[in-house]
C-alpha cells in the first residue's frame, strides 16, 4: 500500500489506481458479517434487492409473500454489533400490497422519493416513498417477471417490463400508459436491462433461449439477436453441401436453455447473460460478439428471473452470481472463480453490490438477507493490539482499511 502512495505522490501512478487496488483487495476478502444483522421481516423467500444510487444508504427488498421492505443500512447506533432496521414496509395488511410474489423492486434512479415494484399479480406499481402509497399502477395480461428503469436516461421515462407475453412492454411514467411494445421473442420475457451507457439501448432475455438488443427509437427496434456460435454454426452448415443454397429459418440463440439473467458491466461495453444451461456468457454489447470467456458450469435451477450483479471501481471487475445456496465471485473478463460465499440455508435468488464500502447483500429462499463485508487486515503483533478487545473494534464497513505494510504495492 505504501508503494502505491509513494508512486502517487511522485506522479508515477494515476490517482484512481490506488482506489481501484484497495477496492479490489476488499472485494477479494468479502466474508459474512457476523456483527451486522438485517432485520427479518419477510415470512418466506426473497426475490429481489435494490440499493438506491443517491446515498447508497437505503435498500429495498421484495419477497414471495408479496411484501416490500425498506431498510436503512447505516449504523446509527455506532455500536460494533447492530441490526439494520426496517424503516417501513408494505406488509400483508397494507391495502395496496401485491397479492402475489414480488419479482423486482427498483429505486427511481435520481432520488429516493419514488420506487417501483412488479409482481406475479400482473401489476407494476409506482410508489411514493414518503406516503407509501402507489402513485400509479400498470396492469398486464400476464405474470410480470422483471422490469427496469434506465439509470442514465434524461430524454425518456420508460420502464421496460418483461411478462409472460413474448412482447416487451414499455411503460411511460410521464403519460402513465404503455407507450409501445417490442416484438420478436417467441416466449415469456424473464429479464430486461437498460444499458448504463446509452439511454435508448435495451437488452431482453427470454425463455426462447434468445437475448436481443433493441434501440427503442427505431421502428424495427431489434438491433441484434445474440448468437452463442458467432455465426460459425450457420456458416459450417451452409458449406456442408457445395452449390446448395440453404434457407435457415432458425434464429440465433444465446443459450441452450431459458435465459433468466441479464447484467451490463458498469461501462456498458459488455453484457453478461445467465441461462438454465448452467452457462454464463459475456458479450460485446456493440457488436453482439460472444467473447467466449469460459466461466465453467454455473449452477442455475431457477424457473424465473435470477438477479446477479457486478462490482464497480475494481481492477479487474467481478461478477457476483447466485449459485445454489452460495454466491460465486468471478472475474468478468477472464472467467476465474475467485470465491464461493456460503451462509444461506437455501437457494440464493438475488444479490446487490454497494460500491461505496465494497459490500454485498444477498437474499435467499430461507427468508434471510445477509451482509458480506471486506475482512479486516490482521494487526501487527504489538502491545497495543494485545490490549484491543474484540468488542471494542469497529464494524468492518466503517473501519479504516489502510495498511502500514507495502505487501500490496
Amino acid at each position: 500500500m505504501l508503494g502505491f502512495i509513494s508512486a502517487r505522490q511522485a506522479g508515477l501512478e494515476e490517482p484512481l489506481r490506488l482506489r481501484r487496488a484497495e477496492s479490489t483487495r476488499r472485494v477479494l476478502s468479502l466474508e459474512l458479517n457476523k456483527d451486522k444483522d438485517i432485520e427479518r421481516i419477510h415470512g418466506s423467500g426473497i426475490n429481489t434487492l435494490d440499493i438506491e444510487p443517491v446515498e447508497s444508504r437505503y435498500m429495498l427488498s421484495g419477497g414471495t409473500d408479496g411484501v416490500i421492505v425498506l431498510y436503512d443500512l447505516e449504523n446509527l447506533s455506532r455500536k460494533p454489533c447492530y441490526t439494520c432496521k426496517a424503516v417501513c414496509s408494505v406488509g400483508r395488511s397494507h391495502p395496496n400490497v401485491h397479492k402475489f410474489s414480488v419479482e423486482t423492486v427498483q429505486w427511481y434512479p435520481h432520488d429516493t422519493g419514488m420506487f417501483t415494484s412488479s409482481s406475479f399479480d400482473k401489476t407494476l406499481k409506482i410508489w411514493d416513498t414518503n406516503t407509501l402509497q402507489p402513485a400509479d399502477v400498470f396492469h398486464f395480461e400476464g405474470t410480470v417477471y422483471s422490469h427496469h428503469m434506465s439509470p442514465v436516461a434524461t430524454k425518456h421515462c420508460l420502464i421496460a417490463v418483461g411478462t409472460k407475453s413474448p412482447k416487451v412492454q414499455l411503460c411511460d411514467l410521464k403519460s402513465g400508459s404503455c407507450s409501445h411494445i417490442l416484438q420478436g421473442h417467441k416466449q415469456e420475457i424473464l429479464a430486461v436491462s437498460w444499458s448504463p451507457r446509452y439511454e435508448y439501448i435495451l437488452a431482453t432475455a427470454s425463455a426462447d433461449s434468445r437475448v436481443k438488443l433493441w434501440d427503442v427509437r427505431r421502428a424495427s427496434a431489434c438491433l441484434i439477436t445474440l448468437d452463442q456460435h458467432n455465426g460459425e454454426k450457420s456458416k459450417a452448415s451452409s458449406e456442408a453441401v457445395p452449390g446448395v443454397v440453404h434457407i435457415f429459418l432458425t434464429e440465433n440463440t444465446a443459450h441452450n436453455g431459458r435465459v433468466n439473467g441479464l447484467c451490463f458491466t458498469n461501462d456498458g461495453l459488455h453484457l453478461l447473460t445467465f441461462g438454465t444451461d448452467d452457462r454464463m456468457r459475456l458479450w460485446n454489447s456493440s457488436s453482439g460478439e460472444n467473447t467466449l470467456v469460459n466461466y465453467g458450469k454455473v449452477c442455475n435451477e431457477s424457473r424465473k428471473g435470477l438477479k446477479f450483479t457486478v462490482s464497480h471501481g475494481c481492477s479487474p471487475e467481478f461478477a457476483f452470481v447466485p449459485y445454489s445456496s452460495t454466491i460465486a465471485v468471478y472475474t468478468i473478463y477472464s472467467g476465474n472463480r475467485m470465491a464461493m460465499l456460503g451462509g444461506h440455508y437455501s437457494s440464493v435468488d438475488c444479490c446487490v453490490f454497494q460500491p461505496n464500502f465494497q459490500e454485498l447483500y444477498s437474499g435467499g429462499r430461507d427468508g434471510n438477507i445477509l451482509a458480506w463485508v471486506p475482512s479486516l487486515r490482521e494487526p501487527e503483533p504489538d502491545d497495543t493490539s494485545k490490549e484491543l478487545q474484540p468488542q471494542q473494534r469497529l464494524n468492518p464497513a466503517y473501519e479504516d482499511a489502510w495498511s502500514s505494510s507495502d505487501e500490496d504495492g
